[in-house]
């Protein structure tokens, strides 16, 4: 089988896009990519179903690009050809990666702006006023410029992409998506990308899709069991804390996590929580500035950090039901939080962001509705790479977990959620040591922490912008997972103590590290006279006999020299 399926070099694509493919390791295309790279360069209208992460991306820019520089051969005209609408400014950061390491080597032929971002539109202008190829943009974004007059489509757009389509009407751009039509030509190619097939994706189709090519991939929205393996665990709030102080402290979840709540005030609770522990941890939410919500990411993507504390705010089942945590999903102002800090609408991590290499998702917070579970989960497994997720309930989400195995199980007949074995009375002797870190993070300590780091990343965001265009390896410097501090921090809660390990885990866990151990083996033995401290003897010894005296020779012939 493997060897009848289509490779890129036998698409019909240019060179230059070949090399930049090469360059990526792609050694052969995703089934997504066979099917729909071909169709797109016939000049069909697709509507692409395909689970996240299996290369959704790719399988709209390659023939984008393609149909760019072969429209370049013969028009020599600038104009922008194609645009991609993205529910979220991550989203739209990472599309434009994505399509600047596939222009690699036809970088001056085809030019890609993202103007997702939050900059002024006054800011943006001089970008689209040199008429780039491609603009990438959320559809709000993209309309303030067409109503400024900053971008016109109506008479030269070849291409429209709507990528992650099933949550552009969920994040409340059904209004601007269909004011943003208006502008665009009678005719032209369009692409929908989606995970999942809603009522939706349906609408859009209606919309803007022309006698498409539907293209329903895997049936199985999230990968196998031999790929992805899915569990839950039932626990309490205060047993929610338990277990991911043992599960991380005790390194038994090892890899890149993804630690999912259901609101900002959480992920500073649990932040500040594990910070009594000595783990430290990134916080992703809507309200820090974009380009640290882009720089966490792509730190974390380079293995800067094992875990990050992300906030999936969009409640797609009812905005109404859950005000802490809808981000201003479907109003067109922003909510203002206690904090006076403004929620940032087109927010989204847990939706198409390319998090690479991740090894687990923990639920901490169970997600409110089956589509946002397999986005989330959607976040590990990627490509071909092996993945975990983990998700703990409580007595109130059960009900939500039922939904989410009926849905799933649809797809396969056996449990996806398989029941995860821990014996939560194992770990009852690291009870004490929660209440007494919890006792700690009080609603103030949560406020001010928030606070902090808003006020940390904002600087970092705006007043270093400038430097760190200049000087880019000092990026890399800053990090986003220092300790905030607010809460009292108890020293001795950052070792644990051999008594307190089951005995179930003993062979597996270490609790003093490897490190300091080395550290003590290779230390050079001094010369001269060596002290030993009464507190490393071993008892019973007599610290006034151990005393030794190394330099005698020395003095001898010093003494005959004189």
């Amino acid at each position: 089988m493997a060897a009848e399926r289509l490779q890129f070099h036998e698409m019909g694509l240019d060179d230059r896009l070949l090399k930049a493919v090469a360059d990526l390791g792609w050694s052969q295309p995703t089934l997504i990519q066979e099917k729909a790279i071909p169709l797109a360069l016939e000049g069909k209208d697709l509507l692409a179903r395909a689970r996240t992460g299996s290369g959704k991306t790719a399988a709209y820019a390659v023939p984008v690009i393609q149909r760019i520089l072969a429209s370049k051969q013969s028009v020599r005209e600038q104009d922008v050809r194609a645009l991609i609408l993205v529910p979220t400014k991550e989203l739209g950061h990472q599309v434009q990666a994505m399509m600047r390491q596939l222009t690699a080597y036809c970088s001056r032929d085809v030019r890609v702006a993202d103007i997702s971002g939050k900059a002024d539109l006054s800011a943006q202008r001089p970008i689209l006023m040199e008429k780039p190829d491609v603009v990438v943009g959320t559809p709000s974004r993209v309309l303030a410029h067409l109503n400024a007059q900053n971008l016109v489509l109506h008479s030269s757009l070849e291409m429209l992409v709507v990528d992650e389509a099933d949550l552009l009407f969920s994040f409340g751009f059904e209004a601007d998506l269909k004011n943003l039509l208006c502008h665009l030509p009678k005719i032209y190619q369009s692409f929908l990308m989606s995970a999942t097939l809603t009522e939706d994706v349906q609408a859009l189709k209606e919309l803007l899709l022309h006698n498409p090519v539907i293209l329903k991939l895997q049936g199985s929205q999230l990968p196998d069991s031999s790929q992805l393996q899915q569990y839950s665990i039932k626990c309490e709030e205060e047993d929610k804390f338990l277990l991911i102080y043992t599960l991380l402290k005790l390194r038994l979840v090892q890899g890149k996590t993804l630690v999912f709540v259901a609101a900002v005030d959480r992920c500073y609770r649990l932040k500040l929580f594990l910070e009594q522990f000595g783990i430290p941890a990134c916080v992703l939410n809507s309200e820090l500035p974009v380009q640290s919500r882009c720089h966490i990411i792509t730190q974390f993507n380079q293995g800067f950090y094992d875990y990050i504390i992300a906030t999936d705010e969009h409640s797609l089942a009812d905005p109404a039901a859950a005000p802490q945590t809808t981000a201003g999903k479907g109003k067109k102002k922003k909510t203002m939080e206690r904090g006076g800090k403004a929620k940032d609408k087109e927010y989204g991590v847990s939706r198409g962001v390319d998090f690479q290499n991740v090894a687990n998702v923990l639920n901490f917070d169970f997600p409110t509705t089956v589509e946002s579970y397999i986005h989330r989960v959607g976040r590990t497994a990627r490509a071909d790479n092996p993945g975990t997720a983990l998700s703990f309930i409580s007595h109130t989400e059960l009900a939500l977990l039922s939904e989410v195995e009926e849905a799933l199980t649809g797809d396969n007949s056996d449990s996806v959620l398989k029941p995860y074995e821990f014996k939560m009375e194992e770990i009852e002797g690291f009870r004490y040591r929660c209440r007494d870190a919890m006792r700690s993070v009080t609603k103030q300590a949560v406020r001010e922490a928030r606070l902090k780091e808003v006020k940390q990343e904002l600087l970092n965001s705006e007043k270093l912008k400038t430097y760190f265009d200049d000087n880019p390896r000092d990026l890399q410097l800053l990090r986003h997972d220092k300790d905030l501090h607010p809460a009292v921090v108890k020293p001795h809660l950052k070792n644990v103590p051999e008594y307190l390990i089951p005995e179930t885990l003993k062979g597996v866990v270490n609790p003093l590290s490897s490190r300091k151990r080395r550290k003590r083996k290779e230390k050079p033995k001094p010369q001269g006279v060596v002290k030993t401290s009464f507190k490393k003897n071993v008892q019973g010894r007599n610290p006034l006999k151990s005393f030794k005296y190394t330099g005698g020779r020395n003095r001898k012939g010093k003494a005959g020299q004189s």
